[in-house]
Formats: structure tokens, C-alpha cells, sequence
């Protein structure tokens, strides 16, 4: 192996996925007024995102905590209890609703954030491969050109790790959605370390 080199490929997505970190929260006089309150607003969630169009498979639960708030310890004087859950939204138009529909359940309600993905980025990241290889491809054939010297066969391929899909801030404009929520796209890109013998 006489020369070695990096390609890399990278390709723009628009996400079809959304992971939203929900959840309800309460304080109540004593622990078990607070357990049993959390517990029913959580089933007030789940409704109504069922009645949103979440599937019961795409809520699933991610927090349940409960303890005192003291005013000096050990003086208790209330038990804060919450619980979250992570909502996978398969219908990247419906993000706005299903956002309102967590607001709408009511004060107990809280939102923590959320996240686009691709649901399958096998195409993607087959293109961006290609686009990896070809960049090593070109490298090659300039250093080999340099060099003086004609190229010869690929001899080994390594692709590196990658921290996968990384979002591109570009929100769509007004003409083209009135929706509060914006997927922008995602960066998909592969590194491959290509290794060649001269001819």
C-alpha cells in the first residue's frame, strides 16, 4: 500500500420523525396526594395523545420521581412528583398538534425539548458513502499524479465513526408551512479511509 486517504461524503435530509420529551409534574400537601395526582395526569396524557393519533408503542415512560421540598430541613412542606415520557411522532405535520395537545392537558403539563430524526437513513447514508468514496478516489488520483507515479488498485477501506445525523438550522419559510415547529434538515455524512497500490 503505497498511498492512504481520507474521502468524505455528506448528504442534506428532511426529517420525517419527531422525539418529543414530555411529561406532567404536581405538588401536593403529602406524598401520596402527589403520587396519586401525577399518576392521573399522566393517564390524562397518554388519552390524549391517543386521541392525537399516537400509538400506545410510541409513548414510553422516562421519568418517575417523587420527594419532599423542604422549607429548612427537615421541615417538609410539600412533595413534588413528576413523570416523563418520550413521544415519537411519525407524522412530521402533525408536531404542532401534538405539541398543543401535551399544553392542553393542562398546569401539570411540561415540555423538555425534542428532536428530528430519519426514520431510515439507509439511503442517505448509501449516498453519502458514494460521495465518500469518490472524494477518496479523487484525492488519490492527484497525489498519485504528483507523485509521477500511475494508480493502482484499491487495497483497503475503513469507514470511521461518525456522530451521525446532525441538524442544519434552515426553517422553512412562511409560504411554504404556517407551522410553529420546523424539521429544518439533517447532515448525514460518512469519513472512509481508503488505502491504494501504485500500478
Amino acid at each position: 500500500m503505497d498511498i492512504t486517504v481520507i474521502g468524505e461524503g455528506a448528504v442534506l435530509a428532511v426529517p420525517d420523525l419527531l422525539r418529543l420529551q414530555a411529561g406532567v409534574e404536581v405538588r401536593r400537601a403529602t406524598a401520596g396526594e402527589a403520587f396519586a395526582a401525577v399518576r392521573a395526569a399522566a393517564a390524562r396524557l397518554s388519552g390524549a395523545l391517543a386521541a392525537a393519533g399516537v400509538a400506545p408503542h410510541d409513548i414510553r415512560t422516562t421519568e418517575l420521581s417523587l420527594g419532599p421540598e423542604y422549607e429548612s430541613y427537615p421541615k417538609v412542606v410539600a412533595y413534588r412528583a413528576a413523570q416523563g415520557a418520550e413521544v415519537v411522532v411519525r407524522d412530521v405535520g402533525r408536531a404542532d398538534h401534538v405539541i398543543d395537545t401535551v399544553a392542553g392537558v393542562g398546569q401539570e403539563a411540561r415540555l423538555h425539548g425534542l428532536a428530528f430524526e430519519l426514520s431510515d437513513p439507509v439511503t442517505a447514508l448509501a449516498e453519502a458513502r458514494t460521495r465518500a468514496f469518490r472524494d477518496a478516489a479523487a484525492k488519490a488520483a492527484q497525489y498519485a499524479g504528483l507523485a509521477g507515479r500511475p494508480l493502482g488498485p484499491v487495497v483497503s477501506v475503513t469507514e470511521e465513526p461518525d456522530a451521525g445525523p446532525r441538524p442544519l438550522r434552515m426553517a422553512l419559510s412562511a409560504a411554504e408551512t404556517d407551522a410553529s415547529v420546523s424539521p429544518g434538515r439533517l447532515t448525514l455524512s460518512v469519513r472512509v479511509q481508503v488505502g491504494y497500490a501504485f500500478a
